[in-house]
């Protein structure tokens, strides 16, 4: 957890009961909408990570797409969209994975990494883990080397950042959220 991480989960709104009866949705707007909380999420990531030698933050369609970018610029390394099936224009590699009801697929274009780069792949959020295992396997399919996932938030009573941490993976968050918070 980051120095921040209290300061950043207070900023954090829940939404009981969306978008079903029963759910705590985590929303992070209030947290993007605060220059200063921002300031903080990114600072966390920099302080994290600036002496990793990173050569690329790969990111997930879409929220990860907010954070991994200032990272990137940050860290002055590349940034490697994950996307949904269909949404990358050039020749991809694709990674169907589990959801609750059915099946999904991230893309990630075949040449997005040199054999052996270091990467940190991000999103906002792990649940159950399937976006986050799925683009970390099309990372080491692209020859690139997994430094570690990482998030804001982490709900780790749904068992996704230890079925990452089970795959061999590294997990970093921000904050965790049981679900009576």
């Amino acid at each position: 957890m980051s120095i921040y991480g209290d300061y950043i989960k207070s900023v954090i709104r829940t939404v009981p009961d969306w978008p079903e009866q029963g759910v705590n949705f985590r929303d992070i707007t209030p947290l993007l909408q605060n220059s200063a909380a921002f300031r903080k999420l990114i600072d966390s990531f920099v302080h994290r990570y600036q002496e990793m030698n990173l050569d690329a933050i790969a990111a997930i369609d879409a929220r990860g797409f907010i954070i991994g970018a200032p990272l990137a610029y940050e860290l002055g390394c590349s940034f490697v969209p994950v996307r949904k099936k269909g949404k990358l224009p050039f020749k991809t590699i694709s990674e169907t994975y589990k959801l609750e009801y059915g099946h999904s697929e991230v893309e990630l274009h075949a040449d997005a990494f040199q054999n052996g780069d270091r990467i940190l792949l991000m999103d906002d959020l792990i649940a159950t883990g399937g976006t986050m295992l799925a683009a970390a396997n099309l990372i080491q399919r692209c020859g690139g080397h997994m430094v570690e996932t990482a998030t804001i938030i982490d709900l780790p009573e749904l068992g996704g950042s230890q079925k990452i941490r089970d795959a061999g993976f590294s997990v970093f968050a921000v904050c965790s959220f049981n679900e009576d918070e």
